[in-house]
């Protein structure tokens, strides 16, 4: 069965925290939550179902086989803390901030490979249908387009005679954009691929560490001991092995006897400003709150890293396509003016 997104689990742990904080049960909530209708009434019918049967709400959620693994270990351990309630807001703020980002990856990235794909049209049609027009305007004035425009009416030529190969190509580009946008299966894939070759530099570096930081954050605001809370954040960088590794590493030195923030930041998974942060809530009890503060912090960073990093890409598409269109015009344009000039 398909796994559900990162926005619906959101809501449906969020309507259920809500459910048990009333007082009602929890085959009782969830088949409130039925009742209310939606494309998952089957969904919350069988997860009543084994409600009814006994099952507690990490067993409940783990046989639906619709939630990530983690889900399920989180909500056992605050089934057996009393604070399931608490566990399931924890998660729904976990995935709207997932959400979230996931959300700006789309928005920052459809608008420069969009402006990507028309500068590759405008220049292609400029090479393949103008400039020969241009070629055979100046051939009756017994003229021959030498130097760059004659290497362009060259390589224009060339991708004349590829054009089917090169629209091909266009096309395809284009429905690889129409998938990122609209099909969550695709895009997972896409993004797993990435990740494993490049999500643990640059901006994805950032994306990796919110994310891990607002697993912790759940893990500990729900309870869960820091050694079992850092295995579970590791859980979530599994797609990307030297972010794995970088857990493995801190969880070896917390073995070790070495104090938490000193193993989050000998292996650089969190700022030096943010483990100062959190060894003070450690110190002062609420380490759970401050953990919470830090998750905010580096996803609006990794947010506002994305926004920069786009805000770079569009004006560089956007001068390079005026360069290369410009080179190509005035290429044309001043044998035409010189011939102007010698009829003059």
């Amino acid at each position: 069965m398909k796994q559900l997104s990162n926005d619906e689990v959101s809501t449906l742990c969020r309507e259920l925290a809500y459910l048990l904080h009333a007082g009602m049960g929890v085959a009782d909530a969830l088949t409130l939550m039925a009742d209310d209708g939606g494309k998952h009434r089957a969904l919350l019918q069988e997860m009543a179902r084994s409600a009814d049967d006994g099952a507690s709400v990490p067993e409940v959620f783990e046989r639906t086989g619709v939630f990530q693994p983690y889900t399920s270990r989180l909500l056992n351990v605050g089934d057996r803390s009393g604070r399931t309630e608490e566990t399931l807001n924890a998660l729904a703020d976990y995935y709207e901030g997932r959400e979230r980002l996931a959300r700006q990856l789309r928005t920052s990235l459809l608008y420069p490979v969009i402006l990507l794909l028309i500068m590759l049209v405008v220049i292609v049609v400029l090479l393949v249908y103008v400039l020969p027009i241009f070629d055979r305007v100046y051939a009756q004035f017994g003229v021959t387009l030498t130097g760059v425009a004659g290497a362009l009416l060259k390589f224009g030529s060339v991708l004349g005679r590829i054009m089917p190969v090169l629209c091909l190509v266009l096309v395809v580009l284009a429905l690889l954009c129409l998938l990122l946008a609209v099909s969550d299966r695709f895009r997972s894939k896409a993004l797993s691929f990435w990740k494993r070759r490049r999500g643990d530099k640059g901006v994805s570096r950032q994306v990796s560490d919110a994310r891990f930081a607002m697993a912790l954050s759940m893990g500990l605001h729900s309870g869960m001991p820091i050694e079992e809370a850092l295995t579970l954040s590791g859980e979530v960088l599994q797609e990307t092995p030297s972010a794995k590794e970088r857990v493995n590493a801190c969880i070896r030195a917390l073995e070790d006897g070495a104090p938490l923030t000193t193993a989050l930041e000998e292996n650089k998974l969190l700022p030096k400003a943010e483990c100062r942060l959190l060894a003070a809530g450690l110190r002062s009890g609420v380490g759970d709150t401050a953990m919470e503060q830090i998750a905010e912090r580096m996803r609006e960073r990794s947010e506002t890293a994305i926004h920069e990093k786009v805000s770079r890409v569009e004006p560089t598409l956007v001068v390079i396509a005026s360069l290369l269109v410009g080179m190509i015009l005035l290429s044309v344009m001043l044998p035409l003016m010189n011939i102007m000039s010698a009829i003059g």
